[in-house]
């Protein structure tokens, strides 16, 4: 039965009517197998970008597993302008929400960073000490900041996902 509805899914490309099924049970398998294998929309966002949280402050996190990778948004480094020099903290030091855990300098200003959850730094991105820039040029890939354990979950609903901190930033432009 699920070799069949497998089969139907994949030919469905090629023939636009299939053969009525017997039984209600194996309708509702079809239906779901169907809907999994439903075309597709498009979107402009890669993938890893939608998982990201972020703070009123302009930091960002995304979680795998324990763990919180924090960086700077793009409104926020191209605010600053070019980095020059980041500040980071070391690793072990423990940070609560919003707390102050350093800072980035550019040509223009300086700004200090927060820490969008509560944890612990378990890495630093050694890369920014010599190429502070990587923060303007992919400032969600090579460009994050800190990693932490994240020792209070809840906190991440508290966050804004990507829909909350665009209309964020639409509020602030008006």
């Amino acid at each position: 039965m699920a070799m069949r509805a497998a089969l139907r899914c994949l030919s469905a490309n090629f023939s636009p009517r299939l053969p009525p099924l017997s039984s209600p049970a194996q309708v509702s398998a079809t239906r779901l197998l169907w809907s999994s294998c439903s075309r597709r929309t498009l979107t402009t966002t890669p993938a890893r970008y939608t998982a990201l949280k972020f703070t009123e402050k302009h930091e960002w996190v995304r979680v795998e597993g324990g763990t919180g990778t924090v960086g700077i948004s793009s409104y926020a480094q191209e605010a600053l302008g070019d980095v020059v020099y980041c500040g980071l903290p070391e690793v072990g030091q423990r940070f609560d929400k919003m707390d102050e855990f350093g800072a980035l300098e550019s040509v223009k200003a300086a700004s200090e960073l927060y820490s969008p959850l509560t944890g612990e730094v378990t890495e630093i991105n050694t890369e920014l000490a010599e190429n502070p820039g990587l923060v303007n040029k992919a400032c969600y890939a090579e460009g994050w900041l800190i990693k932490m354990t994240i020792e209070k979950p809840e906190e991440l609903d508290e966050l804004m996902d990507q829909a909350a901190y665009d209309t964020f930033l639409k509020s602030l432009e008006e």
